[in-house]
């Protein structure tokens, strides 16, 4: 069966094409102002905006699956306790708990996995904008819109460019080499940088996982993607950068609001921890986005005055030997 990606393509390049003319529309010059084509980088933006919109209702199903498998940590922790050594049976029960309770493990890459897609189709999209490519008015471009694009530029670095651009790539673009390089160096490294915040600022709010799959899948998130980033954001185009920053970008600030709104639930490990194991002293730390949240103050210790004990009944006065001396006549 020949399996074509050309309806991404005519998708992805119909919506840059929908915003282009409406940012042409509402006045955004067409031509570079400060090296930068601004209408074209406004398109690239809101193609993340459109894109996060309709995947919306699938990022919320990613947080409730997400609370599903935490609501779970305390036996998925007795299944592994009881099935130590047996990591066949551990899988089976752990598959069948899952099953039970309605939780999906993988349900936490979802909406990343659809995005693939469009990130496949603006990647072949931009990689077109050659002005040696024949096939300029393929997947609904017309001559003057592939023009425009091709010749469109962040900062006198052209979107179709990469850090990986040979030369030639760049003559036909009408780039140099080393404002190229910048410029994809700069987003190159943005983007590894957004890409692990957005991981980083999800397990600061959630936790690891006790269960050693799901474990492993923030590991992968944390540091796997962000360091295969780096290698292969040399083959990425400026334009495809721009989405992806933009796109962790939009992340943080979604992931932010819903955590908000929606705290993860508080684990019956924490919630019935004994008094003797609390430090009253030990300040309590607010994770942030960085982990180094301010730690609250500690409360105030009144001083209590020193009790003293009253005198038994029936016993003696004790006189006090400095009250009861009498004082020397000074001579």
């Amino acid at each position: 069966m020949d399996f074509s990606l050309d309806w991404i393509y005519y998708a992805i390049s119909w919506i840059l094409l929908t915003w282009h003319s409406a940012w042409d529309a509402i006045g955004v010059p067409v031509g570079a102002v400060i090296g930068t084509n601004f209408a074209w980088i406004l398109s690239i933006i809101f193609l993340v905006v459109t894109v996060r919109v309709i995947l919306f209702p699938v990022f919320v199903k990613q947080i409730k699956s997400q609370r599903a498998m935490q609501a779970l940590q305390p036996k998925v922790k007795e299944l592994q306790e009881k099935h130590k050594g047996d990591r066949e049976t551990l899988q089976k029960e752990m598959m069948e708990l899952y099953k039970k309770e309605k939780a999906n493990p993988l349900m936490g890459c979802l909406p990343m996995f659809l995005q693939i897609p469009v990130f496949l189709g603006l990647f072949h999209t931009l990689k077109r904008l050659d002005p040696a490519n024949q096939g300029k008015t393929l997947y609904g471009w017309s001559v003057d819109q592939f023009e425009s694009a091709s010749q469109a530029k962040l900062f006198t670095a052209p979107i179709a460019g990469k850090f990986g651009s040979t030369a030639d790539e760049l003559a036909r673009l009408g780039a140099t080499g080393s404002t190229v390089k910048i410029i994809a160096g700069i987003l190159v490294l943005v983007m590894i940088a957004t890409t692990y915040l957005t991981s980083r600022q999800m397990i600061l709010k959630t936790g690891w996982a006790e269960d050693p799959q799901q474990r492993m899948i923030q590991r992968l998130m944390l540091y796997g993607i962000p360091a295969s980033l780096l290698i292969s954001g040399a083959i990425f185009p400026i334009g495809v950068i721009i989405y992806w920053v933009t796109n962790n970008l939009f992340t943080l600030g979604q992931q932010q609001w819903v955590l908000r709104k929606f705290p993860p639930p508080v684990t019956a490990k924490k919630a019935v921890a004994p008094a003797a194991t609390r430090n009253p002293v030990q300040p309590a730390k607010s994770g942030g986005l960085f982990g180094r949240g301010k730690a609250a103050p500690p409360a105030p210790v009144k001083a209590t005055a020193p009790k003293v004990a009253g005198p038994k009944p029936g016993a003696k006065p004790v006189n006090n030997p400095k009250k009861s001396r009498p004082a020397k006549r000074q001579g």
